[in-house]
């Protein structure tokens, strides 16, 4: 770039003139008095020695193009819910949207005038940040709650701070009721706030990401599985059975918790079971052929307005399939599912009470009972097969323990190996013995072929 010396003109208003050069285009600004001129030009060429970039549209340097640009936090979080929308699964919307909720909350200030904590949390979450609703009317109160916070919330440029991110982080890692929220919680939340605090650095409104500036010990997160959740076989079988016991929606639902013990799927991935994707032979092992997810949200964060999902398989490309071979056992309860309580008209394997796929407080009632019928009083007040979930930890777990390699029950479960290792550790750890026993056993027989006989 190149500053000119400051030039006279006639005119009367403004008589001195201030040019400079940037990448090839010529800037202009004009003064009433050379002392003026004079000073913007010290200006100018004090950001230029320090190396200062100029903005190419403009010709100012960056740092007051930022200054001068004063878009609101809340706008600019707004618009990037907005951006993220349309390819974000509807669980990622409702995280994004909880997420800049909580850091917006922590930026406004607080006193007199501000609404209260419910309700602006509330607007936040479900209006704010809801990009499905940005071209509907809300409430009344929620309305004048974004209002105030319109009108409250501060500059992106005043970000660029570490001691005010602190303060957010400060708030991202707590939960409603004041107690510190789950280390993945956390994780959660904090790479929302990155994402958004990195699309302001690419849109220049901040110089760089605040939050590399910010020194904060995330505490690790629980990345092992507990085994005092993990069911035996006769306590999983036992379970099935009081499920069974609880009545038609009992039997209903057997076969639902038995392909979560038997095949290792996850609730979401029985929800969406049809009966074509079913392999059952009058004997022998059978098979599952899954093509999709069915996950539970709100139908506030859906396309079509739905309480849940339809999605391609976790960590699948969307046609994606995954085939599990299912023992007789969970063959045998599919056969007799499917001829006593057939399929629904999608041809699902599995229905609500009243239509609709399972949800989770209906399966997670007749599971508590269950536990309650099967496990002694000390049993159900421990982690034991706590939630239905762990019936597929369990299945994984009886896999490893039984000799089936990583590779295969990696594949089976939907899961890397990588996270299998993590994850299933204590499991592994308890094969140690068992696999030195059989190098052990291995080194022997090379021995004895060694020395003949």
């Amino acid at each position: 770039m190149r500053i000119w010396n400051v030039r006279k003109r006639s005119s009367k208003a403004a008589p001195f003139q201030l040019r400079w050069l940037v990448h090839g285009q010529e800037y202009q600004e004009k003064f009433a008095t050379k002392t003026l001129a004079d000073a913007r030009r010290a200006e100018l060429l004090t950001a230029a020695r320090k190396g200062e970039p100029f903005d190419t549209e403009t010709g100012l340097p960056v740092s007051e193009v930022r200054e001068r640009n004063r878009t609101s936090w809340y706008a600019h979080a707004r618009a990037h819910a907005a951006r993220k929308w349309p390819t974000a699964a509807a669980k990622h919307r409702a995280s994004i949207a909880e997420s800049l909720a909580i850091a917006t909350m922590a930026l406004c200030p607080d006193g007199k005038g501000r609404p209260a904590e419910d309700l602006l949390r509330r607007a936040l979450y479900q209006w704010g940040f809801n990009a499905g609703r940005h071209g509907q009317d809300p409430p009344e109160a929620e309305a004048k709650a974004l209002a105030w916070v319109e009108g409250n919330s501060p500059a992106v440029v005043d970000l660029d701070s570490a001691k005010r991110v602190r303060v957010v982080l400060e708030h991202l890692a707590k939960l409603t009721n004041g107690k510190a929220a789950a280390a993945n919680t956390f994780r959660r939340r904090r790479a929302v706030l990155s994402n958004c605090l990195r699309l302001a650095v690419e849109q220049e409104l901040l110089a760089g990401n605040p939050l590399h500036r910010v020194h904060w010990e995330t505490p690790k997160a629980v990345e092992e599985l507990d085994a005092r959740s993990v069911a035996t076989p006769a306590q999983a079988r036992r379970l099935l059975d009081a499920v069974r016991a609880q009545g038609p929606r009992g039997a209903h639902l057997v076969a639902f918790f038995a392909c979560m013990y038997y095949a290792a799927l996850r609730p979401e991935e029985v929800s969406m079971l049809s009966a074509d994707q079913c392999e059952l032979p009058a004997e022998g092992w059978g098979r599952l052929v899954l093509a999709g997810a069915r996950p539970q949200v709100g139908s506030a964060w859906t396309d079509d307005g739905k309480p849940y999902e339809e999605r391609q398989l976790k960590h699948r490309a969307r046609r994606a399939v995954r085939p599990v071979p299912i023992p007789p056992v969970l063959v045998a309860i599919l056969r007799a599912h499917l001829e006593t309580a057939g399929t629904t008209a999608e041809g699902r394997l599995f229905s609500a009470v009243r239509g609709g796929p399972v949800r989770s407080q209906e399966y997670g009632a007749v599971w508590k009972e269950a536990r309650r019928k099967a496990l002694t009083a000390s049993q159900v007040a421990s982690p034991l097969a706590a939630i239905p979930y762990d019936l597929r930890h369990a299945c994984v777990s009886f896999w490893l323990r039984s000799g089936v390699s990583l590779a295969e029950t990696a594949r089976r479960a939907g899961q890397s190996v990588a996270v299998l290792q993590r994850y299933y550790a204590k499991v592994l750890d308890g094969e140690e013995e068992r696999m030195n026993g059989l190098i052990e056993l291995g080194l022997a027989e090379q021995e004895e072929e060694v020395e003949g006989p």
